[in-house]
């Protein structure tokens, strides 16, 4: 799929997300698809902030004991959703594998649901969307998670499009 029909897919869910409870709208592929450049097309259509979650958070936890990252995750995600969608109704989480570290003890996509209760949140999410089910990394990792995908809005991504 070309980087523009990428970008239409994601408004339109977005559209559709903002009916509903939960309005997160995930883009799944593997490392290299395209998913940073999908949403940086998305944010030039529609002028919403991209978070590097990975990059801001790491940078909140630094000085935290592995035990406090765990307790503070929600708070933080929080604070910097706010901040950065401080002037808008969506916001693009880009690098979000930080949320699946095993030592933070957290589902990550909980942990984004929640954020989009108050906004609409577009999350890349590094991992497949098949048979169903949302999947990151792969079964025995310790990193490893798996979803249904049902009532998830969702643009797959196919492909090595980011690859240098």
């Amino acid at each position: 799929m070309q980087a523009d029909q990428v970008a239409d897919s994601i408004v339109a869910k977005i559209r559709q997300a903002a009916s509903l409870y939960h309005q997160l709208v995930l883009v799944v592929g593997p490392p290299g698809a395209g998913k940073s450049k999908a949403l940086a097309s998305v944010r030039e259509r529609t002028g919403a902030p991209v978070l590097n979650l990975g990059l801001a958070l790491s940078r909140r936890m630094l000085e935290l004991t592995v035990r406090q990252r765990s307790l503070q995750l929600r708070p933080l995600l929080d604070e910097l959703v706010k901040a950065a969608g401080a002037a808008s109704d969506l916001v693009l989480l880009d690098n979000t594998e930080l949320l699946f570290d095993a030592n933070l003890q957290q589902d990550p996509l909980p942990l984004l649901q929640g954020l989009s209760r108050r906004k609409t949140i577009v999350a890349a999410w590094t991992g497949a969307l098949e048979d169903g089910k949302l999947r990151y990394a792969v079964p025995g990792h310790p990193e490893h998670r798996q979803h249904s995908a049902r009532d998830l809005l969702a643009v797959p991504l196919q492909g090595n499009d980011e690859a240098p």
